[in-house]
This record gives structure tokens, sequence and C-alpha cells, in this order.
């Protein structure tokens, strides 16, 4: 079996990983550093309140929806161009299985020992389902997402009603303490992150949605074949769907909106839900880049695509990096500063930057990340037997 070269494939997808990852690095950070998730300060000043704002519309929310969908957009396009090239769906299947298998097993190494809000392994695991149960179903079943998208648009209808008639009050930010980041000893977090890994990857596991619209977008072969109006629908539809819901609670963390519990709690039901819309608009936006410069790419688009086709590496880079940044045991550069806030965001964005140039240097060099030859080995091993 044949994997696609890099000479050959779409650039949009690969911009949408590389640039997902910083989206992950940002959310990851906030909340590792400042010890609550999503991550946030109850007590904001100065830029913190806006940059909270930026972090409610455009990141938190996004990152999770938006590297879904990419995986599911991944997966049609592998599946299709193994039947191109004449290979039996027994033999693609084979191998999209153990690939998923091992993610699972990638995902359990980093949620235990690293960093608890890993997705490896939810994704993982959705990959599998996804594989055996939806990849191969007919034009029917990838018209459920587009009713799904559909019905997502109502619920946020209703809980922007229920946040805008809601009270105003003191209730302080949704944000559940992240045990294992504020341990003291790394015995600590371990113990902890051994019963937090297994019940996030149980609450993601319903990203398998996301999956599936990024299915239904490949079959569609929006990036392969972008429709310039379409596009600029799915970014100004989904960016504004994302923004709408996205406001309320990133006024809320701000300080610039007072609410009162439940009404809190509508607006973060609401920000949750608009993440995928934004993950819409980000994908649009990004097919849009590339129709632009798909034919003169510079060294940013090459180096942030580079980075797209070693997402599983650099996301295993990015766990490596908090653990050894944030915790007091190691560095604990959260806790030793003054403005946590962005200290998180400056980390979070200098490890990102640091993998782009890694990733542009091994694209230079010819080099796979190190974790795709390993993950690839591994699930081709029997489709060569």
């Amino acid at each position: 079996m044949e994997s696609l070269p890099t000479s050959e494939r779409v650039l949009a997808p690969d911009l949408a990983r590389g640039f997902a990852l910083l989206l992950v690095a940002l959310a990851h950070t906030a909340s590792i550093f400042l010890g609550n998730s999503p991550g946030v300060d109850q007590t904001p000043e100065g830029l913190e309140r806006p940059y909270f704002v930026v972090l409610f519309v455009f990141v938190h929310a996004c990152a999770l929806p938006l590297f879904g969908m990419m995986l599911g957009y991944g997966l049609v396009q592998f599946a299709d161009r193994q039947e191109a090239l004449g290979q039996p769906w027994k033999r693609t299947r084979g191998v999209l299985l153990r690939r998923h298998a091992w993610l699972l097993v990638f995902g359990a190494v980093d949620g235990v020992l690293f960093f608890s809000g890993d997705v490896l392994g939810a994704y993982g695991l959705i990959g599998v389902v996804f594989v055996l149960l939806l990849l191969r179903r007919g034009k029917g079943f990838y018209r459920i997402p587009a009713l799904y998208l559909g019905f997502a648009g109502c619920y946020l209808a209703v809980l922007m009603y229920l946040v805008l008639t809601g009270n105003s009050g003191g209730a302080p930010v949704p944000s559940p303490e992240d045990t294992s980041s504020l341990a003291p000893a790394y015995g600590d977090a371990l113990r902890a992150r051994l019963t937090e890994w297994p019940a996030i990857t149980a609450i993601l596991l319903p990203s398998i949605l996301f999956v599936w619209v990024g299915a239904w977008a490949a079959k569609k072969r929006i990036l392969e074949e972008p429709n310039r109006n379409l596009l600029l629908v799915g970014v100004f539809g989904g960016f504004g769907v994302a923004i709408a819901a996205g406001l309320p609670m990133g006024l809320f963390a701000g300080d610039y909106l007072q609410l009162d519990a439940e009404t809190a709690g509508f607006a973060k039901m609401l920000y949750e839900g608009g993440g995928l819309f934004g993950a819409v608009g980000y994908i649009s936006l990004f097919g849009l880049i590339g129709m632009a410069v798909d034919k003169k790419r510079g060294v940013v688009v090459t180096a942030i695509s580079a980075l797209g086709q070693r997402t599983l590496s650099a996301y295993l880079f990015q766990s490596v990096a908090w653990l050894i940044l944030a915790p007091p045991f190691m560095l604990g550069l959260g806790g030793q500063a003054s403005d946590p806030t962005f200290v998180a965001a400056a980390c979070g964005l200098g490890v990102w930057l640091l993998s782009v140039v890694v990733a542009y240097l091994m694209h230079r060099k010819g080099y796979r990340g190190p974790a795709e030859i390993l993950v690839r080995k591994l699930a081709y091993r029997r489709a060569k037997a």
C-alpha cells in the first residue's frame, strides 16, 4: 500500500492541521498554567480581559472540532486513494483499524504520563468505530452530518435566547479544577491522570459527530475541488455563528459581563456548541488560502503545511513540553509568574513556533515525523505480509 507523496498532497488540509496545533497549544497551556479547565483567571486584569474574549470565541471550543473534522477528512481521503490504486477494501480497512488502535495506545501513554487532556486516545477509538460502522456507508449516511449542523444551529438559537433573557449576577466562570496540573509532585500528578484520562476520553467520544462532518466534507471534495463562493459562505457563516455563540462566555470570562449561575451554565453550553461552526470557518478559510497560494507557496505556508503533515509528532512534543515547562516539580513557570495567563500564551505560541521550524527543516531534508514513521510501520506491518 502507498501513502500519498508530499508533492501530490492537497495544501488546505495540511495547513488546517498545522494551524489547529496552535489552537491546541493555546487552549492546553491556558488550562495547565492556570490549573483549571478551560483555563481562566476569575479576576482578570488589563490585557487579560480582551485576551480571554479571544480565547473563548476563537480558540477553546474550536480546536477539538477542527481536529475531529480533519480526522474524518483524512479517513475519506486515504480510503478513496487506496480504492483508486486498486487496493481491496479489506486491506485498507485493516491498515486504518491498526493505525487507530495504535493511536489509542499512544493516547493512553500520553494521557497517563504527560497530559490528561490528551485527545489521541479518544480519536483513536472514534477512528476504529468510524471505520467499522460508517466509512463505507452510502450517500444517505453522509447526509446526516448536514442535518446535524442544522440541528446544532437550532440548539444554539435556543441557548442564545436563554442567555439573552437570563439574569445578571456574581457567579464565577465555570472552570473545574485541573487536579493533575496542580499536583506538587510527579507521582501525585500520575495518580490523578490515571483517573482523569479515562474520564476525559469517555467525555470526548461524542466528537465522532465532528469526524462525521469532516468525512462528509471530504465526500464533497470541498478542499480538493474548492468552490470559492461555497468557502466564503463557510467562512462568514461559520465564524458568524461561532462569534455569536462564544461572545457571551468570552465577555463573562473577561469580566465585561456578570451572570448568575444558571445563565453562566447556558453561556458555557452555548460557546461549546459554537465551536463546531468555528471549525467550519477555519477549514473554509484555509480552503481559500489554499486556492490563493497553492502554486506560489512561500516559506511560511510551506512550514505550517509541513507541520500539518507531522501532526502526531508535534502533538506529542507539545505534551512533553508542557510537562517540562508548567508543573511545580519541573520548571514551574506558571506558578512563578505574576501573570500566568500571558506566560501560558507565550509558552503555547513559542512551542508551536519551534515545532513549525523543526517541521520545515524536516521537510527540507525529506524526513517524516518520528511518530508518523512508527505508526506507519505498525499499521502497515500485516498489509505487507
